[in-house]
Protein backbone atom coordinates (compact mmCIF):
# COMPACT_ATOMS: atom_id res chain seq x y z
CA UNK A 1 0.00 0.00 0.00
CA UNK A 2 1.46 3.45 -0.64
CA UNK A 3 0.48 4.71 2.45
CA UNK A 4 3.32 2.51 4.10
CA UNK A 5 5.88 3.90 1.47
CA UNK A 6 9.50 4.48 2.94
CA UNK A 7 12.31 6.72 2.21
CA UNK A 8 16.21 5.08 1.73
CA UNK A 9 18.72 6.12 3.83
CA UNK A 10 20.60 7.42 1.14
CA UNK A 11 17.49 9.89 0.06
CA UNK A 12 17.43 11.21 3.58
CA UNK A 13 21.13 11.80 3.76
CA UNK A 14 21.11 13.48 0.33
CA UNK A 15 18.06 15.69 1.12
CA UNK A 16 20.49 17.35 3.83
CA UNK A 17 23.23 18.97 1.83
CA UNK A 18 23.17 21.24 -0.69
CA UNK A 19 21.96 24.82 -1.61
CA UNK A 20 18.55 25.59 -0.30
CA UNK A 21 19.35 23.01 3.40
CA UNK A 22 19.40 24.60 6.48
CA UNK A 23 22.57 25.85 7.70
CA UNK A 24 25.31 23.64 9.74
CA UNK A 25 26.58 25.81 12.34
CA UNK A 26 25.85 23.41 15.86
CA UNK A 27 28.93 21.35 17.47
CA UNK A 28 28.84 19.08 20.40
CA UNK A 29 29.02 21.46 22.84
CA UNK A 30 25.75 23.48 21.52
CA UNK A 31 23.92 20.84 21.05
CA UNK A 32 24.21 19.21 24.66
CA UNK A 33 23.89 23.03 26.07
CA UNK A 34 20.44 22.28 23.41
CA UNK A 35 19.41 19.19 25.80
CA UNK A 36 20.14 20.63 29.04
CA UNK A 37 18.07 23.56 27.98
CA UNK A 38 14.88 21.74 27.03
CA UNK A 39 15.51 19.06 30.23
CA UNK A 40 15.75 21.28 32.76
CA UNK A 41 12.13 23.59 33.53
CA UNK A 42 10.76 23.86 36.67
CA UNK A 43 10.11 20.03 36.42
CA UNK A 44 13.48 20.37 38.54
CA UNK A 45 11.61 22.75 41.27
CA UNK A 46 8.23 21.12 41.81
CA UNK A 47 8.26 17.52 40.49
CA UNK A 48 11.08 16.49 43.16
CA UNK A 49 9.40 18.28 45.87
CA UNK A 50 5.91 16.09 44.94
CA UNK A 51 7.48 12.57 44.31
CA UNK A 52 9.73 12.74 48.01
CA UNK A 53 6.55 14.17 49.33
CA UNK A 54 3.96 11.53 47.99
CA UNK A 55 5.92 8.48 46.90
CA UNK A 56 9.68 8.29 47.51
CA UNK A 57 10.76 10.19 50.38
CA UNK A 58 14.42 10.80 50.43
CA UNK A 59 14.51 7.78 48.05
CA UNK A 60 13.51 10.34 45.46
CA UNK A 61 17.24 9.81 44.45
CA UNK A 62 16.38 6.40 43.40
CA UNK A 63 13.54 7.74 41.45
CA UNK A 64 15.17 10.03 39.17
CA UNK A 65 18.00 7.26 38.59
CA UNK A 66 14.98 4.73 37.60
CA UNK A 67 13.46 7.55 35.62
CA UNK A 68 16.85 7.96 33.93
CA UNK A 69 17.17 4.37 33.23
CA UNK A 70 14.34 4.87 31.28
CA UNK A 71 15.22 7.70 29.25
CA UNK A 72 18.20 6.36 27.94
CA UNK A 73 16.91 3.22 26.55
CA UNK A 74 14.98 5.51 24.24
CA UNK A 75 17.85 8.40 24.20
CA UNK A 76 20.27 5.30 22.90
CA UNK A 77 17.85 4.53 20.29
CA UNK A 78 17.29 8.38 19.00
CA UNK A 79 21.21 8.58 19.13
CA UNK A 80 21.98 5.42 16.80
CA UNK A 81 19.32 6.94 14.11
CA UNK A 82 20.23 10.50 14.48
CA UNK A 83 23.83 8.94 13.55
CA UNK A 84 22.57 7.00 10.61
CA UNK A 85 19.83 10.07 9.18
CA UNK A 86 21.47 13.41 10.43
CA UNK A 87 18.52 15.64 9.07
CA UNK A 88 15.93 17.54 10.88
CA UNK A 89 12.68 16.28 11.67
CA UNK A 90 13.66 13.42 14.70
CA UNK A 91 10.92 10.76 15.53
CA UNK A 92 9.04 11.65 12.02
CA UNK A 93 12.24 10.85 9.59
CA UNK A 94 13.16 7.88 11.20
CA UNK A 95 9.46 6.48 11.33
CA UNK A 96 9.53 7.18 7.01
CA UNK A 97 12.54 5.05 6.74
CA UNK A 98 11.14 2.30 8.88
CA UNK A 99 7.74 1.95 9.25
CA UNK A 100 6.17 4.11 5.79
CA UNK A 101 4.67 7.22 4.98
CA UNK A 102 1.40 6.54 7.33
CA UNK A 103 3.15 5.75 10.69
CA UNK A 104 5.55 9.13 10.16
CA UNK A 105 2.24 11.18 9.45
CA UNK A 106 0.76 9.96 12.90
CA UNK A 107 4.21 10.48 14.80
CA UNK A 108 4.95 13.71 12.96
CA UNK A 109 1.22 14.56 14.25
CA UNK A 110 2.23 13.65 18.21
CA UNK A 111 4.99 15.85 17.80
CA UNK A 112 3.05 18.94 17.64
CA UNK A 113 1.45 17.69 21.18
CA UNK A 114 5.16 17.61 22.37
CA UNK A 115 6.48 20.72 20.90
CA UNK A 116 3.61 23.50 20.14
CA UNK A 117 1.48 22.47 22.88
CA UNK A 118 4.57 22.21 25.12
CA UNK A 119 5.66 25.47 24.44
CA UNK A 120 2.52 27.46 24.81
CA UNK A 121 1.88 25.61 28.42
CA UNK A 122 5.26 26.46 29.46
CA UNK A 123 5.01 30.33 28.32
CA UNK A 124 2.09 30.45 30.46
CA UNK A 125 4.01 29.16 33.20
CA UNK A 126 6.70 31.77 32.50
CA UNK A 127 3.69 34.64 32.91
CA UNK A 128 2.79 33.67 35.87
CA UNK A 129 6.41 33.16 37.47
CA UNK A 130 7.38 36.59 35.50
CA UNK A 131 4.40 38.31 37.58
CA UNK A 132 5.83 36.42 40.73
CA UNK A 133 8.75 37.98 40.28
CA UNK A 134 7.91 41.25 39.65
CA UNK A 135 5.94 41.35 42.98
CA UNK A 136 2.37 41.08 41.12
CA UNK A 137 2.21 44.56 39.48
CA UNK A 138 0.87 43.01 36.15
CA UNK A 139 -2.88 43.47 36.29
CA UNK A 140 -4.70 39.85 36.05
CA UNK A 141 -6.85 40.71 33.21
CA UNK A 142 -3.32 40.77 31.07
CA UNK A 143 -1.92 37.97 32.31
CA UNK A 144 -4.58 35.78 32.55
CA UNK A 145 -6.87 34.16 29.63
CA UNK A 146 -10.50 35.14 28.79
CA UNK A 147 -11.56 31.62 30.14
CA UNK A 148 -10.29 32.48 33.43
CA UNK A 149 -11.87 34.73 36.71
CA UNK A 150 -11.02 35.58 40.48
CA UNK A 151 -13.12 37.59 42.64
CA UNK A 152 -11.90 40.84 44.00
CA UNK A 153 -13.69 42.96 46.46
CA UNK A 154 -16.44 40.87 45.61
CA UNK A 155 -16.67 41.39 41.88
CA UNK A 156 -15.46 39.19 39.15
CA UNK A 157 -12.75 40.02 37.32
CA UNK A 158 -12.23 38.12 34.31
CA UNK A 159 -9.06 37.84 32.29
CA UNK A 160 -8.76 39.68 28.47
CA UNK A 161 -5.10 37.69 27.13
CA UNK A 162 -1.87 36.96 28.56
CA UNK A 163 0.36 39.32 27.11
CA UNK A 164 3.81 38.06 29.23
CA UNK A 165 3.31 34.84 27.42
CA UNK A 166 2.52 36.30 24.03
CA UNK A 167 5.83 38.63 24.53
CA UNK A 168 8.27 35.71 25.30
CA UNK A 169 7.02 33.91 22.16
CA UNK A 170 7.52 36.67 19.91
CA UNK A 171 11.26 37.55 21.46
CA UNK A 172 12.13 33.44 21.22
CA UNK A 173 9.82 33.27 17.77
CA UNK A 174 12.35 36.28 15.97
CA UNK A 175 15.31 35.14 17.58
CA UNK A 176 14.73 31.29 15.52
CA UNK A 177 14.30 33.02 12.84
CA UNK A 178 17.28 35.16 12.94
CA UNK A 179 19.64 31.67 13.08
CA UNK A 180 20.63 28.56 15.05
CA UNK A 181 23.65 29.46 15.99
CA UNK A 182 22.44 32.55 17.60
CA UNK A 183 19.43 31.09 19.03
CA UNK A 184 22.12 28.16 20.18
CA UNK A 185 24.52 31.06 21.77
CA UNK A 186 21.26 32.72 24.01
CA UNK A 187 20.03 29.31 25.21
CA UNK A 188 23.73 28.48 26.30
CA UNK A 189 23.86 31.41 28.27
CA UNK A 190 20.48 30.57 30.07
CA UNK A 191 21.79 27.43 30.91
CA UNK A 192 25.09 28.83 32.26
CA UNK A 193 22.70 30.60 34.28
CA UNK A 194 20.10 28.13 35.49
CA UNK A 195 23.15 25.39 36.04
CA UNK A 196 24.99 27.83 38.19
CA UNK A 197 22.11 28.67 40.56
CA UNK A 198 21.09 24.50 41.31
CA UNK A 199 24.24 24.39 41.77
CA UNK A 200 24.52 27.39 43.84
CA UNK A 201 21.57 25.87 45.90
CA UNK A 202 23.88 22.66 46.09
CA UNK A 203 26.69 24.14 47.45
CA UNK A 204 24.96 26.20 50.21
CA UNK A 205 22.04 23.76 50.72
CA UNK A 206 24.60 21.02 51.76
CA UNK A 207 25.75 22.65 54.67
CA UNK A 208 22.46 22.71 55.65
CA UNK A 209 21.66 18.71 55.32
CA UNK A 210 20.34 17.06 58.58
CA UNK A 211 21.24 13.52 58.53
CA UNK A 212 17.67 13.16 60.07
CA UNK A 213 15.88 13.47 57.21
CA UNK A 214 17.24 10.75 55.42
CA UNK A 215 16.42 8.21 58.24
CA UNK A 216 14.73 5.87 57.17
CA UNK A 217 16.21 6.52 53.21
CA UNK A 218 12.68 4.66 52.04
CA UNK A 219 9.21 5.19 53.27
CA UNK A 220 8.24 2.17 55.90
CA UNK A 221 4.91 0.65 55.30
CA UNK A 222 4.43 1.86 58.95
CA UNK A 223 5.09 5.58 58.64
CA UNK A 224 2.36 8.04 59.87
CA UNK A 225 -0.70 9.23 58.10
CA UNK A 226 -0.43 12.91 57.43
CA UNK A 227 -2.76 15.67 57.78
CA UNK A 228 -3.28 18.04 54.75
CA UNK A 229 -4.05 21.77 54.66
CA UNK A 230 -7.44 20.84 53.26
CA UNK A 231 -7.99 18.92 55.95
CA UNK A 232 -7.95 15.14 54.38
CA UNK A 233 -5.46 13.20 55.46
CA UNK A 234 -2.73 11.10 53.37
CA UNK A 235 -1.66 7.56 53.49
CA UNK A 236 1.46 5.66 52.57
CA UNK A 237 -0.04 2.48 53.48
CA UNK A 238 -0.68 1.79 49.33
CA UNK A 239 1.97 0.03 47.69
CA UNK A 240 3.01 2.88 45.45
CA UNK A 241 3.11 4.82 48.34
CA UNK A 242 5.97 3.54 50.69
CA UNK A 243 9.13 1.27 49.80
CA UNK A 244 9.87 0.47 46.47
CA UNK A 245 6.82 0.56 45.14
CA UNK A 246 6.68 4.44 46.19
CA UNK A 247 10.44 4.94 44.42
CA UNK A 248 9.06 3.13 40.99
CA UNK A 249 6.08 5.70 41.36
CA UNK A 250 8.14 8.28 42.21
CA UNK A 251 9.74 7.46 38.98
CA UNK A 252 7.10 7.88 37.29
CA UNK A 253 6.41 11.78 38.46
CA UNK A 254 9.83 12.86 37.75
CA UNK A 255 10.08 11.11 34.37
CA UNK A 256 8.74 14.11 33.01
CA UNK A 257 11.42 16.00 34.43
CA UNK A 258 13.48 14.51 31.54
CA UNK A 259 11.47 15.21 28.53
CA UNK A 260 13.00 17.14 26.05
CA UNK A 261 16.36 14.97 24.99
CA UNK A 262 15.11 14.20 22.02
CA UNK A 263 14.55 17.98 21.01
CA UNK A 264 18.26 17.66 20.10
CA UNK A 265 17.76 15.02 17.69
CA UNK A 266 15.73 17.69 15.53
CA UNK A 267 18.82 20.02 14.84
CA UNK A 268 20.36 17.04 13.44
CA UNK A 269 20.10 18.90 9.97
CA UNK A 270 22.02 21.79 11.60
CA UNK A 271 24.81 19.83 13.07
CA UNK A 272 28.50 20.19 12.24
CA UNK A 273 29.60 16.11 12.31
CA UNK A 274 26.05 14.83 13.14
CA UNK A 275 27.39 11.36 13.17
CA UNK A 276 29.78 12.15 15.76
CA UNK A 277 27.82 14.95 17.88
CA UNK A 278 24.51 13.97 17.63
CA UNK A 279 24.96 10.75 19.99
CA UNK A 280 27.48 12.94 22.28
CA UNK A 281 24.43 15.97 22.65
CA UNK A 282 21.69 13.31 23.17
CA UNK A 283 23.71 11.30 25.58
CA UNK A 284 25.39 13.70 26.83
CA UNK A 285 22.67 16.11 28.16
CA UNK A 286 20.81 13.27 29.49
CA UNK A 287 23.86 12.37 31.72
CA UNK A 288 24.50 15.99 33.22
CA UNK A 289 20.92 16.17 33.79
CA UNK A 290 20.54 13.06 35.58
CA UNK A 291 23.65 13.91 38.15
CA UNK A 292 22.09 17.38 38.90
CA UNK A 293 18.64 16.15 39.60
CA UNK A 294 20.36 13.35 42.27
CA UNK A 295 22.46 15.97 43.78
CA UNK A 296 19.52 18.92 43.88
CA UNK A 297 16.78 16.06 45.30
CA UNK A 298 19.71 14.98 47.75
CA UNK A 299 20.27 18.18 49.49
CA UNK A 300 16.62 18.83 49.25
CA UNK A 301 15.09 16.61 50.72
CA UNK A 302 17.82 16.75 53.37
CA UNK A 303 17.42 20.40 54.50
CA UNK A 304 13.31 19.61 54.88
CA UNK A 305 11.40 16.43 55.85
CA UNK A 306 9.44 14.68 53.07
CA UNK A 307 6.27 15.26 55.12
CA UNK A 308 6.39 19.47 54.61
CA UNK A 309 6.17 19.20 51.14
CA UNK A 310 2.80 17.89 51.85
CA UNK A 311 1.78 20.33 54.02
CA UNK A 312 3.45 23.56 52.55
CA UNK A 313 5.40 24.70 49.54
CA UNK A 314 4.05 23.08 47.11
CA UNK A 315 4.84 24.42 43.96
CA UNK A 316 7.19 27.04 45.93
CA UNK A 317 8.60 23.60 47.83
CA UNK A 318 12.37 25.20 47.36
CA UNK A 319 11.93 28.38 47.72
CA UNK A 320 9.77 27.25 50.72
CA UNK A 321 12.91 24.85 52.14
CA UNK A 322 14.88 27.82 52.31
CA UNK A 323 13.72 30.48 53.98
CA UNK A 324 12.29 27.95 56.89
CA UNK A 325 15.69 26.09 56.73
CA UNK A 326 18.35 28.07 55.60
CA UNK A 327 17.79 31.17 57.48
CA UNK A 328 20.15 34.08 56.06
CA UNK A 329 19.97 33.47 52.38
CA UNK A 330 16.35 34.73 51.48
CA UNK A 331 18.30 36.42 48.32
CA UNK A 332 18.66 31.70 46.73
CA UNK A 333 14.85 31.98 46.83
CA UNK A 334 14.71 35.14 44.41
CA UNK A 335 17.62 33.49 42.17
CA UNK A 336 15.55 30.00 42.04
CA UNK A 337 13.01 32.19 40.74
CA UNK A 338 15.05 33.13 37.94
CA UNK A 339 16.41 30.08 37.75
CA UNK A 340 13.48 28.97 36.98
CA UNK A 341 12.41 31.67 34.41
CA UNK A 342 15.30 30.96 32.84
CA UNK A 343 14.37 27.24 32.63
CA UNK A 344 11.18 28.20 31.45
CA UNK A 345 13.01 30.36 28.25
CA UNK A 346 15.07 27.62 27.40
CA UNK A 347 12.44 24.89 27.25
CA UNK A 348 10.16 27.51 24.84
CA UNK A 349 13.22 28.53 22.83
CA UNK A 350 14.38 24.41 22.10
CA UNK A 351 10.64 23.56 21.68
CA UNK A 352 9.88 26.16 19.02
CA UNK A 353 12.73 25.22 17.17
CA UNK A 354 11.51 21.07 17.52
CA UNK A 355 8.29 21.90 16.17
CA UNK A 356 9.40 24.14 13.19
CA UNK A 357 12.12 21.65 11.89
CA UNK A 358 9.80 18.82 12.14
CA UNK A 359 7.10 21.00 9.69
CA UNK A 360 10.19 22.08 7.49
CA UNK A 361 10.64 18.07 7.43
CA UNK A 362 6.75 17.57 6.47
CA UNK A 363 6.86 19.99 3.95
CA UNK A 364 10.24 18.79 2.21
CA UNK A 365 7.82 15.36 1.93
CA UNK A 366 4.68 17.08 0.37
CA UNK A 367 2.55 16.22 3.34
CA UNK A 368 2.22 19.94 4.50
CA UNK A 369 2.11 23.27 2.14
CA UNK A 370 5.35 24.33 0.75
CA UNK A 371 4.96 27.50 3.00
CA UNK A 372 6.72 25.62 6.24
CA UNK A 373 9.62 24.67 4.44
CA UNK A 374 10.04 28.12 2.55
CA UNK A 375 14.14 29.64 4.10
CA UNK A 376 15.07 32.90 4.45
CA UNK A 377 17.45 34.17 1.76
CA UNK A 378 19.84 35.33 4.69
CA UNK A 379 19.55 33.06 7.51
CA UNK A 380 18.64 29.99 6.23
CA UNK A 381 15.93 29.50 8.86
CA UNK A 382 12.27 28.31 7.87
CA UNK A 383 11.26 31.59 9.03
CA UNK A 384 7.47 31.69 7.55
CA UNK A 385 6.77 28.11 9.79
CA UNK A 386 8.15 30.20 12.46
CA UNK A 387 5.99 32.87 11.95
CA UNK A 388 2.76 30.59 11.34
CA UNK A 389 3.88 28.66 14.49
CA UNK A 390 4.22 31.75 16.74
CA UNK A 391 0.47 32.39 15.44
CA UNK A 392 -0.99 28.95 16.34
CA UNK A 393 1.10 28.86 19.73
CA UNK A 394 0.94 32.12 20.98
CA UNK A 395 -3.29 32.24 20.22
CA UNK A 396 -2.98 28.95 22.39
CA UNK A 397 -0.51 30.89 24.94
CA UNK A 398 -2.83 34.12 25.44
CA UNK A 399 -6.68 33.02 25.24
CA UNK A 400 -6.53 29.69 26.71
CA UNK A 401 -5.23 28.14 30.37
CA UNK A 402 -2.27 26.25 30.49
CA UNK A 403 -4.62 23.32 32.43
CA UNK A 404 -6.06 22.66 29.20
CA UNK A 405 -3.23 21.07 27.54
CA UNK A 406 -3.12 18.33 30.26
CA UNK A 407 -0.47 15.54 30.00
CA UNK A 408 -1.11 15.91 26.16
CA UNK A 409 2.48 16.97 25.93
CA UNK A 410 3.67 13.67 27.39
CA UNK A 411 1.64 11.44 25.42
CA UNK A 412 3.20 13.00 22.44
CA UNK A 413 6.77 12.22 24.03
CA UNK A 414 5.80 8.60 24.84
CA UNK A 415 4.47 7.96 21.81
CA UNK A 416 7.20 8.96 19.72
CA UNK A 417 9.66 7.69 21.80
CA UNK A 418 7.94 4.58 21.20
CA UNK A 419 7.99 4.73 17.84
CA UNK A 420 11.79 5.38 18.09
CA UNK A 421 12.77 2.29 19.87
CA UNK A 422 10.18 -0.05 17.28
CA UNK A 423 12.52 1.63 14.13
CA UNK A 424 15.81 0.58 15.88
CA UNK A 425 14.53 -2.81 15.46
CA UNK A 426 13.17 -2.53 12.34
CA UNK A 427 16.06 -1.67 10.42
CA UNK A 428 18.62 -3.78 12.27
CA UNK A 429 16.55 -6.66 10.59
CA UNK A 430 15.93 -4.75 7.21
CA UNK A 431 19.13 -3.04 6.46
CA UNK A 432 21.73 -5.24 8.82
CA UNK A 433 24.80 -4.41 7.07
CA UNK A 434 24.46 -0.18 7.10
CA UNK A 435 27.05 2.24 8.38
CA UNK A 436 26.09 2.80 12.27
CA UNK A 437 28.64 5.51 13.67
CA UNK A 438 26.79 4.63 16.77
CA UNK A 439 25.20 1.85 17.46
CA UNK A 440 22.38 0.85 20.25
CA UNK A 441 23.93 -1.81 22.43
CA UNK A 442 22.00 -5.03 23.47
CA UNK A 443 19.51 -4.91 20.82
CA UNK A 444 16.68 -5.57 20.88
CA UNK A 445 16.69 -5.73 24.59
CA UNK A 446 17.31 -2.15 25.03
CA UNK A 447 15.03 -0.72 22.24
CA UNK A 448 11.77 -3.70 23.45
CA UNK A 449 12.66 -2.33 27.76
CA UNK A 450 12.53 1.25 25.88
CA UNK A 451 9.16 0.69 24.72
CA UNK A 452 7.41 -1.26 27.28
CA UNK A 453 8.60 1.35 30.32
CA UNK A 454 6.85 3.94 27.98
CA UNK A 455 4.28 2.25 26.89
CA UNK A 456 3.79 1.83 30.20
CA UNK A 457 3.27 5.32 31.39
CA UNK A 458 0.78 6.11 28.80
CA UNK A 459 -1.50 3.55 30.29
CA UNK A 460 -1.06 4.98 33.42
CA UNK A 461 -2.12 8.60 32.00
CA UNK A 462 -5.82 9.75 33.13
CA UNK A 463 -9.10 8.28 30.31
CA UNK A 464 -10.07 11.80 29.68
CA UNK A 465 -6.29 12.63 27.80
CA UNK A 466 -6.26 9.09 26.00
CA UNK A 467 -9.86 10.25 24.95
CA UNK A 468 -8.31 13.52 23.66
CA UNK A 469 -5.37 12.13 22.42
CA UNK A 470 -7.50 9.56 20.36
CA UNK A 471 -9.10 12.49 19.38
CA UNK A 472 -6.46 14.56 18.01
CA UNK A 473 -5.12 11.60 15.88
CA UNK A 474 -8.27 11.20 14.43
CA UNK A 475 -7.92 14.81 13.10
CA UNK A 476 -4.77 13.98 11.71
CA UNK A 477 -6.01 10.77 9.74
CA UNK A 478 -8.51 12.91 8.19
CA UNK A 479 -5.79 16.05 7.18
CA UNK A 480 -3.58 13.13 6.22
CA UNK A 481 -5.99 11.63 3.53
CA UNK A 482 -7.80 14.93 2.39
CA UNK A 483 -4.89 16.46 1.88
CA UNK A 484 -1.58 14.97 2.17
CA UNK A 485 -1.94 11.77 0.80
CA UNK A 486 -2.56 13.55 -2.21
CA UNK A 487 0.82 15.40 -2.13
CA UNK A 488 2.88 13.29 -1.19
CA UNK A 489 6.37 13.59 -2.88
CA UNK A 490 7.41 10.03 -2.13
CA UNK A 491 4.07 8.49 -2.29
CA UNK A 492 3.01 9.38 -6.03
CA UNK A 493 6.31 7.87 -6.97
CA UNK A 494 4.69 5.06 -7.14
CA UNK A 495 7.30 2.90 -6.27
CA UNK A 496 9.22 2.62 -2.77
CA UNK A 497 12.74 3.86 -3.85
CA UNK A 498 15.47 1.40 -3.01
CA UNK A 499 17.43 0.48 0.10
CA UNK A 500 20.91 0.42 1.07
CA UNK A 501 20.98 -3.67 0.40
CA UNK A 502 19.34 -2.94 -3.01
CA UNK A 503 22.62 -0.92 -3.68
CA UNK A 504 24.32 -3.15 -2.31
CA UNK A 505 23.34 -6.15 -4.55
CA UNK A 506 24.18 -4.07 -7.60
Amino acid sequence: MKVFVKKSIEQLTASAEGEGTLKRTLGAGSLIALGIGAIIGAGLFVRTAAAAGEHAGAAVTLSFIVAAIGCAFAGLCYAEFASIIPIAGSAYTYAYATMGELVAWVIGWALILEYALGAATVSISWSEYANKLLGGKIPYEWCHSPMESILVNGQSVHGIANLPALAILAILSLLLIKGTQESALVNGIIVFIKVAIVLVFIAIGWQFINPANHTPYIIPATQPDIKLPDGSTYSYAPFFNHGWGGILSGAGVVFFAFIGFDAVSTAAQEAKNPSRDMPIGILGSLVVCTILYILFSWVLTGVAPFTDFMKSGKEASVAYAISTYMHGYGWLSTMVTIAILAGFSSVILVMLMGQSRVFYTMSNDGLLPKIFSDLHPKFRTPYKSNMILFVFVGAFAAFVPGSVAGDLTSIGTLFAFILVCIGVIILRYTNPTLKRPFKTPLVPIVPILGALICGGMIYGLPKETLLSAFGWMVLGLLIYFGYSRKNSKLGNIGDVLPTASDFEKQ
